[in-house]
């Protein structure tokens, strides 16, 4: 039997890289998914098709985690398609890098509401909905709350508030065998990186390896079977923890 059946998730941020390789592999454990997205509905799109295709139970659900009408939608469209909701991953994120100087209200409020208080409204709606039996929440963090990340600091300060919810959740919520607990992933190859120009042979990427122990860059799928293990019955023990995924890049 597959860890997850009979479980429904809803991963935010689902359309690509971390969130999608998270979505897919929650599937292929057996679990209905929801696969949110804010903007980029073809990323969704491709990633229930491509669940679909291998057998599973998946549907596309916009919404902005920000906005709290949006984020009852999805609960809601979960409810109504899968009968519930066990499992939540909080992945959806933003960031903006760049000096200190260059910091503006923009910047943190875009990385602040998407970041904290989406992760705070998700776990909300997540909690209000888990059945009698609990749920497990897994937030996607990073080594960004601990590492001395230059020019970070705003994101870097989004990361160690997801740790923060985390540490008090797992205790606030124990009680109604909800499970709180975050993956931290070193530097992990996925579009944002290239977005932001981290190509392979490209200085950031070489200075990025570099850092790495392992030798290499992670992959959504380095990070995707441990959110499927802190979601399972495997993980019945494991709350309140920050696991950092990254090769021993700290």
């Amino acid at each position: 039997m597959s860890k997850l059946n009979n479980k429904v998730a809803v991963v935010t941020g689902g359309s690509k890289g971390i969130g999608a390789g998270i979505a897919l592999a929650l599937a292929g454990a057996g679990a209905a998914v929801v696969v949110n997205y804010a903007s980029s509905k073809a990323g969704a799109e491709a990633v229930v098709a491509q669940i679909v295709r291998q057998g599973g139970r998946a549907i596309v659900a916009q919404g902005d985690m920000s906005r709290p009408a949006d984020v009852k939608r999805v609960f809601a469209d979960a409810k109504r398609v899968f009968g519930g909701v066990d499992v939540l991953v909080n992945n959806a994120g933003v960031y903006r890098f760049g000096p200190l100087d260059a910091v503006t209200e923009d910047d943190y409020r875009a990385q602040f509401d998407t970041n904290v208080l989406g992760t705070l409204l998700a776990s909300q709606e997540a909690a209000r909905n888990f059945g009698p039996g609990g749920g497990s929440i897994v937030n996607v963090g990073s080594i960004a709350s601990v590492a001395r990340m230059p020019n970070s600091a705003v994101y870097s300060a989004t990361k160690g508030a997801v740790d923060a919810i985390t540490r008090v959740l797992a205790f606030e919520l124990a009680g109604r065998q909800i499970r709180v607990n975050t993956i931290a992933p070193g530097a992990t190859a996925t579009e944002g990186l290239q977005t932001m120009g981290v190509t392979e042979g490209s200085d950031m990427y070489k200075a990025m390896l570099a850092a790495i122990p392992a030798g290499r860059l992670g992959r959504p799928d380095d990070i995707a079977g441990l959110a499927v293990f802190l979601a399972s019955d495997d993980a019945r023990w494991i709350t309140g923890e920050r696991i950092t995924a990254s090769g021993g890049q700290y």
